[in-house]
C-alpha cells in the first residue's frame, strides 16, 4: 500500500481507488482500538476510521484545513476511550501534548492505559461544565477539540475556550443537533450555533459529517 503526504500535517493517505487516511504511528506495533497497521518505507501508520473519530470524518468531508500541528499543546474534551485522541496524540507528537478530559471513569480508565503507552496523553477525570476543577492542572493550550452531547455544548465550548486557549489558537466543535433540541431539524441548531459561535469567535469552516455521523456538524474556529 502506497502512503503519501496530505495537505495536513503529519496526516497522510493512500494512493489509490478507496482513499485512507493514516497517522504515523507513534508507538509502533500496537493499534489502539483494532485498526489496520500499515508499513511504508521506514514508518508504520494507523489507518484512521472516519466512522469511529469525527475529526477524520471532517477530513474525508473535504476539509481545507485542521490547523493542528506537531508539538501543538491540546486540551481534548469529551476524549471517551481515546480513539481520537490517540490519533490526535501522533500529529502531535513526542514533543506535543494531549489533555484528555473525560467525566466517565469507565472511559477514563482505558485512557489511563492508553497514556501509558503514549507519555504524551495526559488523562483528566472531571467535567467539562465546570473548567475550574480542572484549571490548575492544564495550561494554555494552542487547540482545543469539544465532542461531548450535552445540550449546551456551545456554552461549554466556550468557556473552555475563554479560560484554556491562547490568543490565535484554534478550535474544533463536533456538534450533535440531537443532543441540543430534538425538536428541530438539525440544520437550524448548526445555524444558530454557527451565530452563537461568530459573536465570540473566527468560524473558518463548518461541515456536515453525513454519512459518518448523522445530524452532526464540526466547526473549526480560531480565537480572536
Amino acid at each position: 500500500m502506497q502512503v503519501k503526504n496530505s495537505k495536513f500535517y503529519e496526516v497522510f493517505e493512500t494512493e489509490g481507488r478507496t482513499r485512507k487516511i493514516l497517522t504515523k504511528n507513534l508507538v509502533p506495533g500496537k493499534s489502539v482500538y483494532g485498526e489496520h497497521l500499515v508499513s511504508s518505507g521506514n514508518f508504520e501508520y494507523r489507518e484512521w476510521d472516519p466512522t469511529r473519530s469525527k475529526l477524520c470524518a471532517f477530513i474525508m468531508k473535504g476539509a481545507d484545513q485542521i490547523c493542528l500541528k506537531p508539538n501543538d499543546i491540546v486540551l481534548y474534551l469529551g476524549a471517551a476511550s481515546g480513539t481520537t485522541a490517540s490519533h490526535v496524540s501522533d500529529i502531535v507528537g513526542k514533543d506535543g501534548f494531549v489533555f484528555a478530559v473525560d467525566f466517565a471513569q469507565r472511559v477514563v480508565r482505558d485512557l489511563i492505559f492508553l497514556s501509558e503507552a503514549r507519555p504524551n496523553i495526559a488523562p483528566i477525570l472531571a467535567d467539562a461544565n465546570h473548567p475550574e476543577s480542572y484549571a490548575y492542572l492544564v495550561t494554555g493550550v494552542d487547540f482545543l477539540y469539544q465532542d461531548i452531547a450535552q445540550p449546551n455544548q456551545a456554552e461549554i465550548f466556550l468557556k473552555n475556550i475563554d479560560i484554556f486557549l491562547k490568543h490565535g489558537g484554534f478550535a474544533m466543535l463536533a456538534l450533535k443537533a440531537r443532543s441540543v433540541d430534538v425538536t428541530r431539524k438539525p440544520k437550524e441548531i448548526f445555524e444558530i450555533v454557527r451565530r452563537q459561535l461568530s459573536e465570540r469567535l473566527t468560524v473558518i469552516d463548518a461541515r456536515e459529517l453525513g454519512p459518518f455521523e448523522r445530524d452532526h456538524c464540526m466547526f473549526l474556529c480560531k480565537k480572536k
